[in-house]
């Protein structure tokens, strides 16, 4: 997977390439389909979710510049996946998950597998975790149509934020910067997430 799908599209940030070697990813995936576990694409994971693709994960990763200081927001647990990969990488991760069975399944998932710095909430993460915020970093891996301002005042100056935003198959993945307060955003690739749901489904 590093070698054949990771290196070959531009991932050279070696603790993220070490991070996704290190992960079981077979864990993170139904048991039905742990044959395509390392496979180059997106996996369905129950609940109308999907693991994303390993190069989704390396690159979303590595767009964070990820330190072993960091605190971490993601929103969309799945699996576990993403989260395991950041705990290999920063202090803590702090994961809010919508659909309770998912969230269940992936606190268990990732104690057993001993990520003792990921912490998992049931809610909705259009509002974020003020308690534990600000965050050196935001990582959203489902996609609303605009970026949830609760997320924004939750990023610490200079933090950044990555995050799919659109409909349907008209999304791109965005990269924030915070600097001077103001949020500096840029789309750097066309993706495809699932929606992100609870309010931002509202809205």
């Amino acid at each position: 997977m590093v070698e054949e799908q990771l290196k070959p599209r531009g991932i050279h940030d070696e603790r993220v390439l070490a991070a996704m070697a290190k992960v079981p990813r077979e864990e993170f995936v139904p048991e039905n389909l742990r044959a395509q576990s390392y496979s180059d694409n997106a996996l369905p994971i129950g609940h109308d979710q999907t693991i994303s693709q390993p190069f989704i994960v390396a690159f979303m990763t590595e767009q964070l510049h990820p330190k072993a200081t960091d605190g971490v927001l993601e929103i969309g647990t799945g699996s576990g996946y993403q989260a395991a990969v950041l705990a290999e990488l920063v202090k803590d991760v702090y994961t809010i998950e919508i659909i309770e069975p998912l969230a269940k399944e992936a606190s268990a998932r990732l104690a057993r597998l001993d990520y003792k710095n990921a912490h998992v909430r049931i809610g909705n993460g259009y509002q974020g975790w003020p308690e534990v915020a600000p965050f050196d970093s935001i990582i959203v891996t489902c996609a609303p149509d605009k970026v949830p301002q609760p997320l924004t005042q939750q990023l610490k100056e200079g933090g950044r934020m990555i995050i799919p935003v659109g409909s349907g198959i008209d999304q791109q993945l965005f990269l924030l910067e915070k600097k001077e307060g103001q949020m500096a955003e840029r789309a750097i690739l066309p993706v495809r997430f699932v929606p992100m749901a609870g309010e931002a489904a509202k809205k």
